[in-house]
C-alpha cells in the first residue's frame, strides 16, 4: 500500500485552521450590545428606584466595554457621579486581600497552608489554635461562629482588643469543612502580610496592585477616602428619603474586609485582570487557584433575585462561586453603612460587571441578576444558553 499525502496547499490550509482562534461567544458587536441595552435598564432602575447615585463598569479580558453613572453623589444634588467617582466597596475588598496574599504565595513568602499561629504566635482561641490555616482565613472556613464579634468592630473596638475575644470562641466544625462568614477574622490576614514583608497592607495593595493596574482613585482607609473631592456620600433611608450621613470609620478598621475604596473605573479594571487582560500584575493560573470553590454556601441559593438563577453556591479565596444553570461566575457582594457594590465575572464567556451605590437598596441585585440574564440570553442555543436564565428580565422605563 503507498501511502497518500495532501497535496502541500491543502496541507498549509489545514494547519492554518487549526491555528484560528475559536470565535469568542461573546462577539465585540455583541459585547457592545449587551452593554447597551444594560445601560438603558441601569438609568432606568435608578430613576424608578429613586437611587440616589450609582455607576458601573462593564468589562471583557481585552479591557472595559463601558461605564455608566447615574446620580449625585449626595441629595444637595451638587456633584453628578462619574466614572472616577469612588464609592466604598465594603466587602468586595475581600477579592483584593486575597489578590495580595495570592501574589506573595507565587514569591514564596507565604503558603495557603501556612499556620496562623505561625505568623501571629498570640493568637488563641478555646481550642486547638494551630489547625487554622491562612487558607481558611481567605476561604471563609474557619469552623469558627460566624461574623465572631462584628458587633465590636461596629462598635469602634480595634482589631488589636477584638483577637483577645477570640479566645472564648470554639469550633463548630473541623476547619475547613463548613462556611463560616468572618469580617474580623478573615482581617488577621492583614498583620500576617505586614509580618511578612514588614510593609504596611495599604502600601503593598497600592503598590502591588492599585499602581500597576492604573486604579487611579482606589485606596485604602477612610482618611484618602474622605479626602478625595470626588467620593461619593453615603445615605441610609429615613422617613422614606434618602438622607446623607457621615461616613462610618468603623470597618476601615478591618481593612482586607472592607478597607478599599474605588471608583467604577477602577473597578472595570480589576475586573480584566480577573479575566487574565493583565498578567503580568494578576497571573491567570492564581486567579484559577482563589476561585476554585471550596465550601458550599447553601443559603446564598435563597437571596432574592438570585434565588431563581443559582443551582449552586460555593466560597473559594476572597470569592464566591455561583453556578447559574449551564454557566458559572466569581461574585462577591458589599455592604457598609450606606453603600452597596456588586461585582461578577465570568471566564468562560470573558465578560464581568461592577455596580457601585451609595445607598443601602437591593435593587443592585436586580441590576446583577438582570446583567447575566441579559448576558445569557445572547449566547447561542449551542454555547448553552439557558431560557430558564434569560427569563423575567424587568423592563423598566
Amino acid at each position: 500500500m503507498t501511502k497518500t499525502t495532501l497535496p502541500c496547499t491543502i496541507r498549509l490550509v489545514a494547519l492554518l485552521l487549526l491555528c484560528l482562534p475559536v470565535p469568542p461567544l461573546f462577539a465585540d458587536s455583541a459585547k457592545q450590545d449587551l452593554a447597551g441595552d444594560f445601560e438603558n435598564y441601569f438609568h432606568g432602575v435608578v430613576a424608578t428606584e429613586g437611587v440616589t447615585g450609582a455607576a458601573f463598569a462593564i468589562a471583557a479580558p481585552d479591557g472595559i466595554i463601558k461605564t455608566g453613572a447615574a446620580g449625585y453623589t449626595d441629595t444637595s444634588r451638587a456633584r453628578r457621579i462619574d466614572q472616577n467617582t469612588a464609592f466604598r466597596i465594603a466587602s468586595v475588598s475581600k477579592t483584593f486581600a486575597a489578590g495580595l496574599t495570592g501574589l506573595l504565595v507565587q514569591e514564596g513568602r507565604l503558603s495557603w497552608e501556612d499556620r496562623l499561629i505561625d505568623h501571629l504566635p498570640e493568637f488563641r482561641i478555646s481550642g486547638d489554635s494551630s489547625q487554622l490555616r491562612i487558607e481558611h482565613l481567605l476561604g471563609q472556613s474557619t469552623g469558627l461562629m460566624p461574623h465572631a464579634y462584628d458587633n465590636l468592630i461596629e462598635d469602634g473596638v480595634p482589631l488589636e482588643q477584638i483577637m483577645k475575644k477570640y479566645r472564648q470562641l470554639t469550633y463548630i466544625c473541623s476547619p475547613g469543612n463548613c462556611y463560616t462568614y468572618q469580617n474580623g477574622i478573615f482581617s488577621l490576614i492583614e498583620p500576617v502580610i505586614e509580618n511578612a514583608t514588614a510593609l504596611p497592607y495599604a502600601q503593598l495593595m497600592e503598590e502591588r496592585i492599585f499602581e500597576p493596574l492604573d486604579m487611579q482613585t482606589a485606596s485604602v482607609g477612610h482618611a484618602p477616602f474622605v479626602s478625595n473631592p470626588n467620593h461619593a456620600k453615603p445615605h441610609v433611608k429615613s422617613r422614606g428619603r434618602w438622607k446623607t450621613v457621615d461616613v462610618k470609620p468603623n470597618y476601615y478598621r478591618v481593612a482586607p474586609a472592607a478597607g478599599v475604596n474605588a471608583s467604577a473605573l477602577d473597578m472595570g479594571k480589576w475586573l480584566v485582570a480577573q479575566m487574565g487582560g493583565s498578567p503580568s500584575v494578576l497571573n491567570p493560573l492564581l486567579v484559577e487557584t482563589l476561585v476554585q470553590p471550596r465550601v458550599a454556601t447553601a443559603r446564598d441559593k435563597r437571596r432574592k433575585y438570585w434565588r431563581d438563577l443559582l443551582s449552586d453556591a460555593h466560597y473559594g479565596l476572597g470569592w464566591r462561586i455561583y453556578r447559574l444553570g449551564e454557566h458559572e461566575i466569581a461574585y462577591h457582594s458589599g455592604w457598609v453603612s450606606g453603600y452597596r457594590a456588586d461585582l461578577a465575572w465570568s471566564h468562560e464567556h470573558g465578560i464581568g460587571i461592577a455596580v457601585l451605590m451609595n445607598v443601602e437598596d437591593n435593587s443592585i441585585s436586580e441590576m446583577t441578576t438582570t446583567f447575566w440574564r441579559m448576558a445569557f440570553a445572547q449566547l447561542p442555543a449551542q454555547a448553552g444558553g439557558a431560557p430558564q436564565v434569560a427569563a423575567n428580565v424587568r423592563h423598566t422605563p
